[in-house]
């Protein structure tokens, strides 16, 4: 038997040991308690004005009823095993909580006309538009698309990676990865863009390119057209791209852009801990990072604070759970 084999035995025997991380509530959980309720007291004095208010309570009853059936399982079965799905249940919740940016900015009035003003005096031109342009070739289309579609499979695979290799620093990863998303959700709330896939069908190309960039206040909580990206749509990358965001795509979130924020935050977190698995991700997060342009999903100024603010939320994530929780004791391999 070779010795990397051994080694992975040995690491899915370590899977079935206790886990070790007590037996309330964890620091993933007490973070989502408080943002859940920080947002729901956002709600109340724009009750009346949201389209489904109500959806909000739902969202949280069953996030909640989730993570106390997490919780009771988890002390049946106290394993590393079980703690891995006990935090990963709540990051897949993901899904419920990013429309709910939507919902609370789509009644603020929206800020694309800044924006794509910004690229166009910044740098002479629409570069959500060049891109594409001065990049026609199929392959290149289906290699961005690859990177982008990406996105939540990194996620997955940097936590099991700590799950499984770096087990003392699991749960401080997995609570820095999701305060991050709750981080840029806030900004979401009250910074509505929604990106040049909403914002350029709704006031034209033709109009955008000659220097039209009009504001347009809620239009976009009753109008979700979605421009066709560019590429190759025979690609199958692109299709899995296109049926994610028609899926579940939302004029929001665009500034600044969270898949090269939290992507970095994963590059940022894994280069201490394995150089190999660094080098692997890398191509990836560039992939994405230039796809989230050429799909025209972000403006470049979008991109750009990506990158700018991933740095400030990474180590913000980190100070938070280092001041709250930064005395627990997660046992070592």
């Amino acid at each position: 038997m070779s010795l990397n084999t051994e080694k992975w035995i040995a690491r899915l025997k370590l899977a079935m040991v206790p886990a070790g991380m007590g037996s309330g509530l964890w620091p993933i959980e007490l973070l989502i308690i408080a943002y859940a309720m920080l947002t729901l007291g956002f709600a109340i004095p724009v009750w009346q004005k949201m389209a489904d208010p109500w959806e909000l309570v739902s969202h949280r009853a069953f996030i909640f009823a989730a993570m106390f059936l997490m919780w009771g399982l988890y002390r049946l079965w106290p394993t590393r095993l079980m703690a891995f799905v006990r935090i990963s249940t709540q990051m897949s919740m993901l899904n419920l909580w990013y429309p709910e940016t939507y919902a609370f900015s789509s009644i603020r009035g929206n800020f694309d006309h800044v924006f794509a003003r910004w690229d166009a005096v910044l740098f002479g031109c629409q570069p959500s538009l060049e891109f594409s342009r001065l990049c026609p070739w199929g392959w290149f289309s289906e290699a961005v698309n690859m990177g982008y579609f990406s996105y939540y499979p990194m996620i997955l695979f940097v936590m099991i990676f700590f799950a499984f290799c770096r087990y003392e620093k699991y749960e401080r990863a997995s609570f820095v990865v999701m305060c991050s998303f709750f981080i840029f959700y806030m900004i979401y709330i009250f910074l509505p863009v929604a990106g040049p896939q909403f914002y350029f069908p709704a006031v034209g190309v033709g109009q955008i390119e000659a220097g039209c960039f009009p504001a347009l206040g809620t239009y976009f909580a009753t109008h979700t057209d979605i421009l066709v990206a560019p590429g190759y749509s025979d690609g199958f990358f692109y299709g899995l791209v296109r049926w994610a965001q028609d899926s579940g795509e939302f004029p929001t979130a665009a500034f600044p852009s969270s898949h090269i924020g939290v992507s970095l935050i994963l590059l940022y977190l894994v280069f201490a801990q394995s150089r190999r698995f660094f080098c692997l991700l890398m191509p990836f997060v560039v992939l994405l990072s230039l796809a989230t342009v050429y799909i025209q999903a972000h403006y470049l100024v979008d991109a750009i604070a990506g990158v700018v603010f991933s740095v400030l939320i990474f180590y913000l994530s980190g100070w938070f759970y280092d001041i709250f929780f930064g005395g627990r004791s997660i046992p070592v391999e």
